[in-house]
């Protein structure tokens, strides 16, 4: 019957489906993986992925964090976290990550000159992220924090099929145009199985130094209104504070260097 044909055709693209799509493999030594993304680039990702992961060793002493940097074309967590310099090679031909703030970083910007472009097509760009994934000794990591490129494409689907990960935290202004991208990031998310833990709504206000007077630049409250939407919580605020923006220029990110400030 046209009914049976239509199951056992069925069966045969989920098997032909299922075959194509990579085991999930832990990452040596790592018990939670964490991964901050955003739909569009812009919205402050890396500045909060690298005081996240400030935080979450900051928050309890006895946990080992890691800060892996997956942006191959525009690595930032050099600069952020003040470091410099090539990873050594154990003997057993890994990359020992590099550290600073008691935080073991990777990133594709240990490996190139700073100033230069990385003009690769897809495939390399596959072939970079895996080997920051699975040739690095992170030693123990109680979590490790991935710092994902903008966007749903490559990267973020080889990153969320090959390793299991804990869940997933979408950054956005709460500018229209994030927000679009922002809501399919979740969504893409969802549809490869990472639980998203929720939204931080980052550049959410901004107060003049001089009169205290508050301004919503980029919109009031459009993360909330889709976090309502999506069904997901809002997990902080954080206000344009130019405080934020000098330290992780300067390599000393607020979490570090203010820790009692607001911010």
């Amino acid at each position: 019957s046209s009914s049976s044909r239509d199951d056992s055709l069925r069966d045969k693209r989920a098997r032909i489906l299922s075959r194509g799509l990579p085991k999930q493999k832990p990452i040596e030594g790592v018990k939670q993986v964490v991964v901050l993304a955003s739909g569009k680039g812009g919205v402050g990702k890396s500045t909060t992925a690298v005081n996240v992961a400030l935080a979450l060793a900051a928050n309890d002493s006895t946990k080992e964090v890691g800060l892996l940097d997956a942006d191959i074309y525009g690595p930032s967590i050099p600069k952020m976290m003040n470091l410099k310099g090539n990873p050594e090679l154990t003997p057993k031909n890994l990359m020992r990550p590099l550290k600073n703030y008691g935080i073991a970083c990777m990133s594709m910007g240990f490996l190139i000159e700073e100033t230069a472009p990385v003009v690769w097509r897809g495939l390399m760009v596959m072939s970079a992220v895996e080997k920051l994934l699975r040739q690095v000794d992170w030693g123990q990591l109680d979590y490790l924090v991935i710092d994902m490129p903008p966007g749903t494409g490559d990267v973020q689907l080889s990153v969320s099929q090959n390793i299991p990960i804990a869940g997933a935290v979408i950054i956005s202004t709460p500018q229209d145009v994030a927000l679009l991208d922002a809501c399919k990031g979740a969504e893409m998310f969802r549809k490869v199985h990472v639980p998203v833990l929720g939204l931080i709504q980052n550049m959410s206000v901004f107060q003049c130094p001089k009169c205290k007077h508050e301004t919503h630049i980029f919109g009031a409250d459009g993360v909330r209104d889709l976090a309502k939407t999506l069904g997901l919580d809002i997990l902080g605020d954080i206000p344009l504070h130019l405080n934020i923006r000098e330290t992780c220029d300067s390599g000393q990110p607020v979490v570090i260097s203010q820790p009692q400030s607001d911010a």
